[in-house]
């Protein structure tokens, strides 16, 4: 029986390129599963012919020989990710390891329902595919690369094997805006803290109750790090806080699924003395006012609900380590730390609260920290050393990836401005992202690569709202085939 999932996809225009993404949709593929797609792509550079190996980390690329005559022309690799973020609504059953992503059109733009649409990076993956397939394209020597794990871990990309590639330009097409093209990114790291820590048993005097912060927008922890976006984990906490005065204890908490997504939701168990419920819901009342009231428009959605539970198997922090870890959580940092000086507009170093749980003592935290400076980075992570260490708590920071410096002379950014406008009547904007770009990693292993990123417009990127804007994917694949046949006839270098 013929598959007839995303079937829509098919009349959409370029047909090439959204045929492919099709396949991606119908492919799951979170980070750290992306085998089954790859075995598919492995099978499509089969069928037309191309050359493909993987490197020891399991990195994919496919060749594909230059049209006759352009033989001379400089290598181009177009890279993109394999994998995709796996975020579901709280009422979206999905299993992103089995299930097709399904999606749908609404105002000119197409969503998924109820989950992350995997624009990012699917769409650049797919651009790249429909390249390799279209007969009618001029080019140079080809080389497609195919990363894994970037959301999670970057892990492709600082696995990527050295001395492997040819090509001299690097067009990355994992970038979300239209209208703009990126010559360097912030660099990242991510940074753990585990602690177990005491409990005591409840008492007979005290209530149980469960608080849920839910209905924030989320969204991707770099490049919305700067918008009026509520973090749930921030927030929620500022709200146990709050309850800390009423003796109230902590039993477990979760919030979060992502350290590179904006936490939506979050929940968490607690005990107080049960004389002190009624307080504890007038509070919880007037602080929910008071986070709509601060959020404003920017994320308008917040609920902030207590209810009274049953009584839970697992046993409370004891009131100093429940306090202990209030405290250091309100003051670690959250969100932007500070803007460029350089770069107007664009933020330096910024730090997600993307990971948090408590469950039977055992308390982590994975918080993802970005810079345009490594040293702040660095710096940032020290700061977490700090708090946490004098709680006791082990911190480590891991997956450190480098920052991507800009090159405003780069002869391959000239002529993506010089396409650009000729095929769309404005030069692009020239940006650097706070979001961590593969190109930073490629950069270092291979200094000579000349690079730039562009992309569709995409919104919402890292959460179920995410969406693509169809026009622009129009005038994107327009713009890659342009200034591929541009480069086809460009001098050796």
């Amino acid at each position: 029986m013929t598959d007839t999932t995303n079937a829509h996809l098919d009349a959409l225009e370029p047909t090439l390129v959204w045929r492919h993404f099709r396949t991606l949709c119908n492919t799951p593929r979170p980070s750290g599963h992306e085998a089954a797609l790859v075995a598919k792509l492995e099978a499509f550079a089969d069928a037309f012919g191309f050359a493909h190996d993987r490197d020891a980390f399991g990195n994919l690329r496919i060749k594909k020989p230059a049209s006759p005559g352009h033989e001379s022309a400089p290598g181009v690799i177009l890279q993109g990710h394999l994998d995709m973020v796996a975020q579901a609504n709280a009422d979206t059953p999905h299993d992103f390891e089995k299930d097709p992503i399904r999606t749908y059109v609404k105002d000119g733009w197409l969503h998924a329902d109820g989950t992350t649409l995997g624009a990012d990076n699917g769409l650049g993956v797919a651009a790249i595919l429909a390249v390799l397939e279209d007969d009618t394209l001029t080019h140079g020597p080809l080389e497609a690369l195919f990363t894994l794990e970037e959301e999670t871990s970057m892990g492709g990309a600082l696995g990527l094997a050295e001395h492997w590639l040819e090509g001299s330009l690097l067009l990355n097409l994992d970038s979300e805006a239209r209208g703009e093209v990126y010559i360097g990114c912030a660099g990242g790291a991510d940074v753990m803290v585990d602690a177990q820590l005491p409990g005591k048993a409840l008492g007979d005097d005290e209530a149980v109750i469960a608080l849920a912060l839910t209905g924030l927008k989320g969204g991707h922890s770099g490049i919305d790090i700067h918008k009026p976006l509520g973090n749930a984990n921030r927030l929620l906490v500022r709200a146990l806080r709050a309850l800390d005065m009423l003796d109230a204890r902590l039993i477990d908490y979760r919030g979060g699924t992502l350290r590179n997504a904006i936490p939506r939701e979050a929940f968490a168990t607690l005990a107080l003395p049960a004389d002190e419920l009624e307080a504890a819901c007038d509070k919880i009342a007037k602080l929910e006012a008071v986070l709509k009231a601060e959020l404003g428009s920017g994320d308008p959605g917040l609920s902030l609900t207590l209810t009274r539970v049953e009584k839970t198997a697992q046993e409370p922090l004891t009131r100093d380590a429940s306090a202990m870890l209030l405290a250091a959580l309100t003051a670690t940092p959250c969100g932007v730390e500070r803007m460029s000086a350089d770069v107007p507009g664009v933020v330096e170093t910024s730090n997600n609260l993307g990971v948090l749980s408590l469950s039977d003592g055992r308390l982590h935290l994975c918080a993802l920290v970005r810079s345009l400076h490594d040293s702040a980075t660095d710096a940032m992570a020290d700061r977490f050393s700090a708090l946490f260490g004098l709680m006791g708590a082990r911190v480590k920071v891991d997956n450190g990836y480098p920052g991507w410096a800009p090159n405003p002379q780069s002869t391959l950014l000239e002529t993506f401005k010089a396409r650009h406008q000729a095929l769309l009547g404005a030069e692009p904007a020239v940006k650097v992202i706070h979001a961590g770009l593969e190109c930073g990693i490629l950069g270092a292993k291979y200094p000579e690569l000349d690079m730039i990123s562009f992309g569709p417009l995409i919104r919402g990127a890292h959460s179920p709202d995410e969406r693509v804007e169809l026009e622009s994917v129009v005038e994107f694949w327009s713009m890659l085939r342009a200034l591929i046949e541009d480069l086809a006839s460009a001098q050796p270098r």
